[in-house]
C-alpha cells in the first residue's frame, strides 16, 4: 500500500516542499477569488448586524435556518482529520501516510468555520458574552449550564485546541527541514522558532513519535462527544418533532464521518491534480479510502433507516405528519430524494468497482456529490421539524434563506478553502515524516508467487531501530 518505487529523503523533500518555495501560477487568482467571497461574506454579516435578524429569513416558527444547518455540517466535516489520523495511526494503517496532515488540517479549518457560525447565528455577536462568558457577575448574568448552547462551545473549543496541539506536534520535524532549506534570513528566523530546537536526535524523534501516539489515543474521547453535544442541541428542544430519537448522538456521528473522510477523498484528488503529488498519492489509496468509505455510507445509511424506524414506530401522528412532510411534501420531499441519492444511492455501487475507487476523477465527483447531500440532510434535520403545522395557526410560517444568509454560508466554505492554500503555501500539506518512516521501514517480502511491500516495525525512526536492534 506504500509507495511502488524508491524515494530518497532528498527526492521526498524536494517534491514535497517545492510548491512553498516556488509559487504555482494558479495560486495567487485562486486566492484572491477566495478572499474576495470571504470579506463579501464578511461585508453580509456587517449589514445584518447592524440592520438585524430581520434580513435573513430567520421568522417564528423558524428561528434555526441556513446558519444551525452549515453548524452541525461543518463539525461533521472537522471529524476527518481524527478518523483519518488519529484512528489509523493507531491501527497502523500504512495507506493514511500521505494523506494524514491534510486531513488535521481541514479539521482545525472546519472548527473555525463551525464555531464562527453561531456567531451569525445570534446575529449580535455580543450576546455570546452575555450567556457563554458572563462579563459581570454582579449584574447577575449567569451561563444556563443545563443548555447545550453552553457546552457546544466548551466541547468545540477543547476539541480545536487539541486538534491544533496534534497538528503542532506532527509538523515539528517538517518545520525542522524547511529552516534548513530556506533561503531568507527572517523565514530561516521564522521556522526556526516554530520547530523548537528540532535537530532529528534519537531522543526526540523518540518523544516526537509517543507524543503522536499519545495525542491520538487522548483526542478520540472528544471526538465522540464533540458530535454527541452537537446532537443533544436538538434532543433538549422537547417542543419539536423529530428530534429526540435516541440514536441522534451515534447517527450524528457517522453521519459526520461520512462528510469528513468524503472531504478528504475529495482533498487527496484536489491535490494530485493541482501540486501534482501523484508520486505520493497513488491509486492505490484513493483504493483503500473508497473501501473505508464503503463501510462508513453503509453504517450511515443503517443508522438513518433505524432513525425512520424509531421515528415511526410508535405511530405518533404528529411524527407520522413530521416525515411525510420530510419525504413527500413540497419543496423538501424533492431535497430528500436528493440527499439519498447524492449520499448513497449513487457514490457507494461506484465504489464497489475497483476502477472506480482506483480514479480521481470519479472519487473526487462521487465525494462532492455526498457532501452536497449531507449538507441536505443537515438542512432537512433542522428545517421541517420547525416548520411542520401545530394545531395554533399563529404559530404557522414557512423558511426562505435570503441572500445575505447564502453569503455568509459561501463564505464559510471560501474561508476553509482559503486557509487550506494560505497552509499548503507555508507548511507542507502531505507529511514529510510520515513518507520517510514509510519507506525507511518498508521491506519487500515474498507472499505466494507475489512480491509485496510490507512494514516491519511502525513508530520508530531508521536510526533508532538499527541502534536498539
Amino acid at each position: 500500500m506504500q509507495e511502488h518505487e524508491q524515494l530518497s529523503q532528498k527526492q521526498i523533500n524536494d517534491d514535497l516542499t517545492r510548491d512553498i518555495f516556488v509559487t504555482p501560477k494558479w495560486w495567487l487568482p485562486a486566492v484572491t477569488f477566495l478572499s474576495i467571497l470571504v470579506v463579501t461574506g464578511l461585508a453580509a454579516f456587517g449589514f445584518m448586524v447592524y440592520h438585524g435578524v430581520g434580513v435573513t429569513g430567520l421568522n417564528r416558527p423558524v428561528f434555526w435556518g441556513f446558519f444551525i444547518a452549515n453548524f452541525v455540517f461543518w463539525i461533521g466535516i472537522s471529524h476527518a482529520g481524527i478518523m483519518i489520523s488519529a484512528i489509523l495511526r493507531l491501527t497502523q494503517a500504512e495507506w493514511r501516510r500521505p494523506i494524514t496532515r491534510a486531513a488535521e488540517v481541514m479539521t482545525i479549518f472546519s472548527l473555525v468555520a463551525a464555531l464562527h457560525t453561531p456567531l451569525f447565528h445570534v446575529g449580535r455577536p455580543w450576546r455570546v458574552l452575555y450567556w457563554i462568558f458572563p462579563y459581570d457577575f454582579d449584574r447577575g448574568i449567569w451561563p444556563n449550564i443545563r443548555s447545550p448552547f453552553v457546552w457546544d462551545p466548551s466541547a468545540v473549543g477543547t476539541y480545536l485546541i487539541a486538534s491544533t496541539l496534534f497538528v503542532f506536534v506532527c509538523l515539528i520535524p517538517d518545520i525542522a527541514i524547511l529552516r534548513d532549506r530556506a533561503k531568507a534570513s527572517f523565514v530561516k528566523k521564522i521556522y526556526a522558532g516554530l520547530c523548537l530546537g528540532f535537530r532529528g536526535t534519537p531522543r526526540q524523534w523518540r518523544l516526537q513519535t509517543i507524543a503522536g501516539i499519545l495525542l491520538s489515543a487522548l483526542v478520540l474521547p472528544v471526538f465522540v462527544s464533540v458530535h454527541s453535544i452537537v446532537s443533544w442541541d436538538f434532543a433538549v428542544l422537547i417542543a419539536v418533532e423529530g428530534w429526540h430519537s435516541t440514536i441522534f448522538a451515534p447517527y450524528f456521528i457517522i453521519g459526520a464521518i461520512h462528510s469528513g473522510v468524503s472531504a478528504v477523498a475529495m482533498l487527496m484528488a484536489l491535490c494530485v491534480w493541482l501540486y501534482k503529488l501523484d508520486r505520493y498519492i497513488k491509486p492505490d489509496h484513493f483504493d483503500a479510502i473508497a473501501r473505508l468509505l464503503i463501510v462508513v455510507a453503509t453504517t450511515w445509511f443503517f443508522f438513518f433507516f433505524l432513525e425512520w424506524v424509531y421515528a415511526l414506530y410508535t405511530l405518533d401522528s404528529p411524527e407520522i405528519a413530521l416525515r411525510e412532510l420530510q419525504a413527500f411534501e413540497w419543496p423538501y420531499g424533492p431535497l430528500f430524494a436528493l440527499f439519498v441519492i447524492l449520499s448513497f444511492v449513487i457514490p457507494v455501487p461506484l465504489w464497489m468497482f475497483k476502477r472506480c475507487r482506483r480514479s480521481a476523477l470519479i472519487m473526487f465527483f462521487t465525494t462532492i456529490l455526498v457532501n452536497i447531500g449531507m449538507w441536505l440532510e443537515r438542512f432537512l434535520i433542522v428545517i421541517p421539524g420547525l416548520v411542520r403545522r401545530s394545531h395554533m395557526t399563529f404559530d404557522w410560517g414557512t423558511y426562505h434563506p435570503s441572500l445575505i444568509e447564502i453569503l455568509i454560508v459561501v463564505e464559510t466554505f471560501a474561508f476553509v478553502a482559503l486557509g487550506m492554500l494560505v497552509f499548503a503555501k507555508v507548511l507542507p500539506l502531505i507529511p514529510l515524516f510520515d513518507v520517510k518512516e514509510g519507506v525507511v521501514f518498508r521491506h519487500v517480502i515474498k507472499v505466494g508467487r507475489k512480491t509485496i511491500p510490507a512494514t516491519i516495525r511502525e513508530g520508530l525512526p531508521h536510526h533508532y531501530y538499527e541502534k536498539n536492534h
